[in-house]
């Protein structure tokens, strides 16, 4: 991949300190050391890095990649459990971020922001764990407590997103978290709210300005679709699959690969020196992009599966199909942390690797007269359903754009039907494997 040029290799700055009353007593003295300069070359670096590149967003993307809205029995809200999940399975690594942010920088207040941070409970969630860390942590002298640490959350996706479903909920938030400190003797640290909407592939805050960047299940969507992937590239399908070509699958990694060094090179011009990034991203576990576990690429290939299967019907043209990609990639572990190391920019503290399952017990999805096999026939039927409608709450906006919304029903139907004859198999579907990686800004000695 191409690299950014670098146009600040030499920088040279002299400061003179000159008598104007006397010629005989002028003098020049440079005054900079070499820790400084490495601090001025490093920013320099960093800005022209983080420069702002039309390519990075796409407008169709802008307007048509949200979630279903508001609390409906397709939206997001009520189709995110596993996205849940996520969040609650990254909690630790959350508060070993903010741990080591109070300890290294000391910081009066905070500043946090959640990229892609959709809308609903989960994006709250994380916001409660924040907020409970800070709490536990709090000094218990009176005279500390008067002035205590101040939050200011910024939530951002882009502007298609549903704000004003969670900033509608966010007064009752409130209350009930004062309520909840009230009943253990404790009281909350203040905390203040703001939507910041755009895509997190351009530059969103100040310069230093956030001590703590989280962004849970977005990183793997891209910014576009794979540029130069044209329609003849990828027959028959939707994302990489069983019959892409290497040269598709290459042209889906090369775009995630410029996409994700750009937004940590803008995401380190945005934090502050120290500062920490929790991101957790839906991935795979190898670097084999169809069999490499992690089941993203076998979802969609059964979701290109059903369009075909509506292709057969009549129901929507081949070449409607043979148009669309949609812009997503899951990464390895090995992806991720060669781009993380090759920027030069961040320092990473902890990696982890994890399966999320589809509990056919938490969800109650087995009926109680069932036993054996009818049981087991059934919980595989339901979550069949369970990840149909979990993935059309994030796609349809996409696929009723370039297909029309008539077929959105039938299409996801017929994927429920396809999900669960593959779990009864014995084929993947039973769990996603999450990357999740906590990085710090590299701070100069």
């Amino acid at each position: 991949m191409q690299q950014t040029p670098h146009p600040h290799n030499h920088i040279e700055l002299s400061i003179y300190i000159s008598h104007a009353w006397s010629v005989h007593a002028q003098r020049h003295t440079t005054i900079l050391s070499n820790k400084v300069l490495r601090v001025e070359q490093f920013r320099n670096r960093v800005i022209d890095l983080a420069k702002p590149s039309q390519a990075f967003l796409d407008m169709k993307m802008e307007r048509d990649l949200h979630t279903i809205k508001g609390d409906g029995d397709s939206s997001y809200t009520k189709n995110s459990s596993i996205q849940r999940k996520a969040i609650l399975a990254t909690e630790p690594m959350v508060e070993k971020a903010i741990r080591g942010l109070r300890t290294d920088l000391q910081p009066r207040s905070m500043v946090v922001a959640d990229l892609g941070c959709s809308s609903g409970a989960n994006t709250l969630l994380f916001v409660s764990k924040v907020i409970a860390t800070i709490s536990e942590d709090s000094p218990t002298d009176s005279n500390i407590r008067e002035c205590p640490m101040e939050l200011q959350f910024f939530l951002n996706d882009l502007p298609s997103n549903d704000f004003n479903h969670t900033f509608q909920s966010l007064e009752q938030f409130k209350q009930l978290t004062a309520q909840d400190y009230a009943r253990r003797g404790l009281q909350p640290p203040p905390h203040y709210f703001a939507a910041v909407a755009g895509s997190f592939y351009t530059e969103l805050f100040p310069c230093s300005s956030v001590h703590l960047f989280h962004s849970s299940f977005s990183l793997m969507w891209l910014s576009q679709v794979p540029e130069h992937l044209h329609s003849n590239m990828n027959k028959g399908n939707i994302h990489i699959g069983v019959t892409t070509s290497p040269l598709a699958a290459k042209l889906y990694l090369d775009e995630f690969e410029k996409g994700f060094s750009h937004f940590l090179q803008l995401r380190c011009r945005e934090l502050v020196p120290g500062g920490r990034m929790v991101l957790t991203i839906l991935g795979r576990k190898n670097d084999d992009m169809i069999f490499g576990g992690g089941t993203l690429s076998s979802t969609l290939e059964l979701l290109s599966q059903a369009m075909r299967t509506l292709i057969e019907e009549g129901r929507v043209e081949e070449e409607k199909l043979d148009t669309f990609n949609l812009p997503i990639y899951s990464p390895s572990p090995d992806e991720l942390k060669r781009l993380v190391e090759q920027s030069h920019l961040l320092d990473i503290m902890d990696t982890q690797v994890f399966d999320l399952p589809y509990d056919p017990m938490d969800q109650n999805y087995s009926k109680p007269d069932q036993e054996g096999a009818a049981a087991a026939d059934d919980a595989h039927e339901a979550i069949g359903r369970k990840i149909a409608a979990g993935l059309r709450a994030v796609t349809e906006p996409l696929l009723a754009c370039h297909f029309g919304e008539s077929i959105i029903d039938e299409l996801f139907a017929v994927f429920a039907c396809n999900m669960t004859r593959q779990l009864e198999s014995g084929g993947e579907g039973r769990a996603v494997t999450v990357i999740s990686m906590l990085l710090q800004a590299k701070v100069l000695q």
